[in-house]
């Protein structure tokens, strides 16, 4: 009952059902924690489901239940309150059983078996490599592990998976651009013509550039003539109209065809290159977060390999595709799409879409019980032909699930920064980090629930006051740490055996029964895909500890009571270690 006392509840009212109502014992009870503690530890809300097929009123029934309940040592009181609510607050013994269960687990304590090992494959961040990651991918990062690790700590066997877009015109673009930084340099004269403005414009563009230029020397440079041959006369550039936006693509593109011609097989160098510096800069970037992948899946392995052809053709085999001015076409409208989509152009090319539908296709294929997508928020309208064209494939749409991530933004006295990587003009993951600490990245990021707006606050991140959230959780470890220092007494594993009686006042009690919900937040957070609420959960867990640290002293003089005091509040620290631990945040012991 110690670790689930809402198990022990439920037996409980199982047992009283049957003997008020034998003909509904096979009716699910539910056991919550009211929203108010002055409502007690639990509630049970069965009167008020079965008043109309037992013909009683709520009260009258839920009255009845309470008197048929068992006795149970770990129950204080259990009364009828409201419309026919049964609320129940659990005894001192019950509240202080679970500290028993943090010494016994250790760091494994809260870990669930709820998970059943099934295998969940977990994608997030998948941002093009084609600058370095800014703060709005640090989100998706920092929600996507601290995912993994709570889905892990749940019993689930875990894959994280980053889908490397390394096929396409993103990349083309990233290409073209140092290429032509590369020209400039080479040339010693200023630019050879007018840099695109939808290109990439960042100085990490120039810094690749340098790197060609130093390691290859003039390899790379073109004849003038072939770099501008049939482009098209670019827009002014005070335009903003829908036309003006085509003929700067246009543009580009032209740009890229011109490049991809002179360089012939150099092109590839070229495209390779930039793929594997950009890659290599957010791989590091990532990892120096705390955030580490099992898996990075490579888009052109998907070419390679004929899956994106293979998927398309099976979509034609089963009626889903149509031909419409030389492009095939996926009916998505059939599966709630707002439109048709395009899988490949009437040049014989695939879209991403098509590459999409095969790689969620080789998801299925790796037999993964459940496949969870980390997107942006922007991506939402991409969910509906994504499961269409899961089911058109004959596959179970319900196996994918899509987590929303919105951006967050940063404030500083009111600034608000861009997040455009192609204009250059964004920060970067890297740089926060660099000014609030990893910590405060991590935590502040998973701090509101992951579809919720975002603000982030540097001044508060980079607070060392009770108002900053890490600040305040990681303090309270460190207390606990100082005053374990003090004691200097045997190994902590040695207050197991402390007289946990002792410990009887409110405070005490209060603490020690926020300790026994954790494995109970850790289930629910899992199944909610929500490590925001680890994060609520320490957040007030530290409060009560601050509370009772301040209001009593630990290291009385009475040995019986300060061991128990001392098992208490290294409960408390073991809890936040392991709950730091889900959401990637360091516990130091000193602050």
């Amino acid at each position: 009952m110690s670790s689930d006392p809402k198990s022990h509840i439920a037996d409980l009212m199982r047992s009283a059902l049957l003997s008020v109502a034998p003909d509904q014992a096979a009716t699910p009870i539910h056991i919550e924690r009211p929203r108010q503690t002055e409502h007690g530890d639990f509630a049970c809300n069965l009167a008020m489901q079965l008043a109309r097929s037992t013909r009683r009123s709520p009260r009258q029934l839920a009255q009845l239940l309470v008197s048929e309940l068992p006795y149970s040592s770990l129950i204080e009181s259990s009364e009828v309150a409201g419309a026919g609510f049964i609320n129940f607050r659990l005894s001192a013994e019950a509240k202080l059983s679970g500290l028993l269960d943090v010494f016994e687990q250790g760091a494994d304590y809260g870990r669930s078996l709820s998970g059943g090992r099934r295998k969940v494959l977990v994608e997030f961040v998948s941002a093009n490599p084609t600058g370095p990651l800014h703060v709005g991918h640090g989100r998706g990062a920092a929600y996507g592990d601290s995912l993994c690790k709570l889905l892990d700590f749940a019993g689930w066997n875990v894959t994280s998976e980053y889908y490397v877009n390394d096929a396409g015109r993103q990349m083309d673009i990233l290409a073209i651009s140092t290429w032509l930084r590369y020209l400039e340099l080479s040339r010693r004269q200023g630019p050879l013509i007018d840099f695109p403005p939808n290109a990439y414009q960042g100085d990490y563009v120039r810094e690749m550039a340098t790197q060609m230029l130093a390691a290859h020397g003039d390899r790379y440079r073109r004849p003038f003539a072939g770099i501008i041959a049939d482009l098209p006369r670019l827009p002014d550039s005070t335009r903003t109209d829908a036309e003006a936006t085509r003929q700067r693509e246009e543009y580009l593109d032209a740009l890229i065809a011109n490049g991809k011609q002179l360089l012939g097989e150099d092109w590839k160098y070229v495209h390779d290159f930039v793929l594997t510096e950009q890659l290599a800069d957010c791989r590091k970037d990532l990892e120096e977060s705390g955030v580490h992948f099992d898996v990075w899946f490579s888009e052109e392995s998907l070419f390679e390999t004929g899956l994106v052809a293979r998927c398309i053709e099976r979509l034609d085999e089963a009626g889903h595709l149509y031909v419409q001015d030389g492009a095939r076409w996926f009916r998505s409208t059939a599966f709630g799409d707002e439109k048709d989509r395009v899988v490949q152009r009437d040049n014989g090319l695939y879209t991403y879409f098509a590459s999409d539908i095969a790689y969620h296709l080789n998801k299925y294929e790796r037999g993964f019980d459940r496949l969870i997508n980390v997107w942006g928020a922007d991506h939402h309208g991409y969910i509906p032909r994504v499961r269409g064209a899961i089911r058109a494939l004959g596959l179970d749409p319900d196996t994918l699930e899509v987590a929303l991530v919105q951006f967050a933004v940063l404030y500083r006295s009111g600034w608000k920064a861009q997040m455009s990587t192609r204009s250059g003009d964004f920060v970067t993951l890297r740089t926060l980090r660099e000014d609030v600490g990893n910590d405060a990245c991590r935590f502040f990021y998973v701090l509101r629930k992951s579809d919720q707006h975002l603000d982030f606050d540097l001044d508060l991140a980079r607070s060392q006051s009770n108002d900053n959230p890490v600040y305040y959780i990681q303090y309270a470890h460190a207390r606990v740490c100082s005053v374990l220092a003090q004691w200097a007494g045997d190994d902590v594993s040695t207050l197991a055996a402390a007289k946990l009686g002792r410990l009887d006042g409110p405070l005490e009690l209060a603490l020690a029964n926020r300790i026994g919900e954790f494995p109970e937040v850790v289930e629910t957070a899992a199944s909610d895909r929500a490590p925001h609420q680890i994060a609520f959960y320490l957040k007030d867990l530290a409060g009560e500890f601050h509370s009772y640290y301040n209001a009593e002293r630990i290291l009385v003089d009475d040995p019986e009571l300060r061991d128990a005091r001392l098992a208490l509040v290294a409960s408390v620290r073991q809890v936040i270690r392991n709950g730091m631990k889900i959401l990637g945040v360091s516990c130091p012991e000193s602050m």
